[in-house]
C-alpha cells in the first residue's frame, strides 16, 4: 500500500511538467480489498478508493478455496466494470490478491500495466501476471535475472520510500523525544509486520528484562498479542517500564519509530528492502518460514551486503538476546552495518516509477 501511495504523490508532483497533454488533470483511483487497511488509509490520502473482492487461491482447505474462488470471480467482474467505467490510461500494481482481477481486466481492455516487484524474487502469482504486463519494475538490478527468459520489459527503479523516511527528515533525538524516551540511550525497535509476529513477541518477552538494563525498546506487538504483551509489561520494574514503549500498531508514528532506532528486529517483508536502507538502519531479520521463501531471499540480500544479520525463526529463543546484545555493544559494527544499508538506498525510486507510468500512459505500446 505505501509504495503505491508514495508513487501517487510522485505522480502528482511530476504531472504538471510531464503530462502528455498539459490541460488534462491527473485522476487517481486505488483498487483494494474492502477489509484491508487500504480501505481506511487511501481515502485519508485524498485518493478515490474502489473495493475489489479477492482471496488466496493457493490453499489446501477446500472450503476456503471454494469461498476464495467465488471472491476472485466477483472481483474479476468488479474490476471489469471499473475498467469500462473509468477507462484508465495505465494501471500500476504491486502485488496482493486483488492484483489478479485488476490485471486480468486491464489486459482484456488493452490498458497498459506496470507491475512493481518489491521482493528480491518473484512469486508464482507475479510471474503469471507479468505475462499481461507492459513492463515490470524491480527494486534491484539483480532481480531482472528472474525474467531473462521471458519477453518482458524490465525497469530498474528501486523501492519507492515515503519522503518522511529520508535520513535527514527527523533526528534521532526528535524521534526519541516523540516517544518520551531518552535521547541518549541506545534504542531497539521490534516489530513483526502489520499484524505482528507471535514468535518474535514471545522471544522478546523472555529477553526484555535483560535488554532494558542497557537500552530502551519500542515494541509493536500487533493487535492479537497486545493484551499478553501488556500483562508482561506490568511485571517489569518501574525503571524498566520507563525504557519500554509498547504499541499494538503504529500508523504515522511508525516514521518516528524507525528514525529513533539504532537497531531493528523484524520480519523480512519487502518493505525492509526499501525503508531500512533509506534510513541506513542495521537489522536483525527473522524471515517468515513460509510465503514461498520470499522473506528468506529478502533477508539474505541484505545480510550478504553487510546490512543485516539473520536469526532463524526456530532459533530465536536461544539466539535473539545474545545477537541483540552483541550488536548493541559493538558500535563500530553497527556503524558499518548502517553504512552498508545506506549504500543500498534508491532515493529517487518513486519518481522513477511515476515517470515510467506517465510514459506508459502517453505511449502504451512503447
Amino acid at each position: 500500500m505505501y509504495p503505491i501511495l508514495t508513487v501517487a504523490a510522485a505522480l502528482e508532483s511530476l504531472w504538471p511538467e510531464r503530462a502528455p497533454h498539459p490541460d488534462d488533470p491527473l485522476l487517481l483511483r486505488y483498487a483494494g480489498t474492502a477489509d484491508g487497511p487500504e480501505a481506511m488509509l487511501v481515502p485519508r490520502a485524498g485518493i478515490e478508493f474502489t473495493p475489489i473482492a479477492a482471496g488466496q487461491i493457493r490453499i489446501y482447505n477446500p472450503i476456503k478455496l471454494a469461498r476464495n474462488a467465488l471472491r476472485m470471480a466477483r472481483g474479476s467482474r468488479q474490476a471489469d466494470v471499473l475498467m469500462r467505467r473509468w477507462r484508465p490510461d495505465a494501471v500500476f500494481v504491486t502485488g496482493g490478491y486483488v492484483c489478479g482481477p485488476v490485471v486480468w481486466a486491464a489486459a482484456r481492455h488493452h490498458v497498459p500495466v506496470l507491475i512493481y516487484l518489491p521482493d528480491v524474487t518473484p512469486g508464482l502469482g507475479v510471474r503469471r501476471l507479468a505475462r499481461h504486463a507492459t513492463a515490470v519494475a524491480v527494486s534491484f538490478p539483480e532481480v531482472a535475472m528472474h525474467f531473462q527468459d521471458e519477453d518482458i520489459r524490465i525497469l530498474d527503479t528501486g523501492y519507492p520510500v515515503r519522503p518522511e523516511l529520508q535520513r535527514r527528515s527527523m533526528t534521532k533525538t526528535q524521534a526519541r523525544l516523540a516517544f518520551h524516551l531518552s535521547p541518549h540511550l541506545p534504542t531497539l525497535l521490534v516489530f513483526g509486520g502489520s499484524r505482528g509476529a507471535r514468535a518474535i513477541n514471545q522471544a522478546l518477552a523472555a529477553a526484555l528484562p535483560h535488554l532494558l538494563d542497557t537500552m530502551q525498546v519500542i515494541h509493536i506487538s500487533g493487535e492479537l498479542d497486545f493484551p499478553d504483551a501488556q500483562r508482561r509489561a506490568a511485571g517489569l520494574s518501574p525503571e524498566q517500564r520507563e525504557r519500554y514503549r509498547l504499541f499494538a500498531y503504529l500508523h504515522e508514528e511508525m516514521i518516528a519509530a524507525l528514525h529513533a532506532a539504532d537497531l531493528v528486529v523484524a520480519r523480512a517483508g519487502a518493505s525492509t528492502l526499501g525503508e531500512f536502507p533509506a534510513l541506513g538502519l542495521p537489522a536483525i531479520l527473522v524471515p517468515l518460514p513460509i510465503s514461498g521463501g520470499h522473506q528468506r531471499h529478502n533477508a539474505r540480500y541484505l545480510a550478504d551486503r553487510g546490512a543485516a544479520v539473520i536469526v532463524e525463526n526456530d532459533a530465536m529463543p536461544e539466539q535473539l538476546l545474545p545477537t541483540i546484545q552483541d550488536l548493541m555493544h559493538d558500535p563500530e559494527r553497527l556503524d558499518a552495518m548502517s553504512r552498508a544499508s545506506a549504500a543500498l538506498a534508491r532515493p529517487h525510486a518513486a519518481e522513477n516509477i511515476a515517470a515510467a507510468l506517465i510514459d506508459l500512459a502517453a505511449n502504451p505500446t512503447h
